[in-house]
């Protein structure tokens, strides 16, 4: 292991008579892999958070809310509290007519206890299919906000780590090479090298 002094900055770019050729080489490839860090990261987070926001935003415009009416009782027991708390919602079976007019049925989170015939309204998209209710434009950026950083750390991980492995090669180089040259000074001082 390489003794390793206190953190003096921009070391690698200083004049220093022990400097070899393969710490310029290292700090050219720490600057570019930085560079490319940061270009990667952001570049991969912005365009990951415009697609998901854009997606997000296709659905709010092509997703319509239809009337449906339940074609079956929704299993439970029906109380004023469950009706309040949304957290309590079960699957029932609905029915609704699509744009085309034609007969759709599915199943949807209702009210425990909710009679059949009971009015609800359901998510359908361009060709009356069943969706999820769309999310809202502030629940979008932040949606897309958090892809958008995790596709950016991902994708700016691979060349930070490749730099890492980079510069992990070039110091076990760097170690080897001075053990050489002690050993070469050791010869001539005449002691044993080791």
């Amino acid at each position: 292991m390489a003794f390793r002094g206190p953190k003096v900055w921009l070391w690698r770019w200083r004049r220093n008579p022990l400097k070899r050729r393969a710490d310029t080489v290292e700090a050219w490839i720490v600057l570019g892999a930085w560079a490319l860090t940061v270009l990667v990261g952001v570049t991969a987070g912005w365009a990951a958070a415009r697609s998901v926001e854009d997606g997000l935003a296709r659905e709010r415009v092509e997703w319509r809310p239809v009337a449906g009416r339940l074609t079956e009782q929704a299993p439970g027991k029906a109380s004023a509290r469950q009706a309040a708390s949304s957290g309590d919602r079960v699957w029932a079976s609905v029915g609704w007519t699509g744009p085309d007019g034609s007969a759709h049925t599915g199943r949807v989170r209702v009210a425990p206890g909710s009679a059949a015939g009971t009015r609800v309204t359901v998510w359908t998209d361009r060709r009356g299919r069943l969706v999820t209710e769309p999310t809202t434009a502030d629940q979008a950026r932040v949606r897309a906000g958090l892809v958008g950083a995790l596709a950016g750390v991902a994708a700016a991980a691979v060349p930070f780590a490749g730099a890492r492995m980079v510069c992990g090669r070039l110091e076990r180089r760097r170690v080897d090479q001075w053990d050489v040259d002690w050993a070469h000074f050791a010869a001539l001082w005449g002691r044993p090298a080791g």
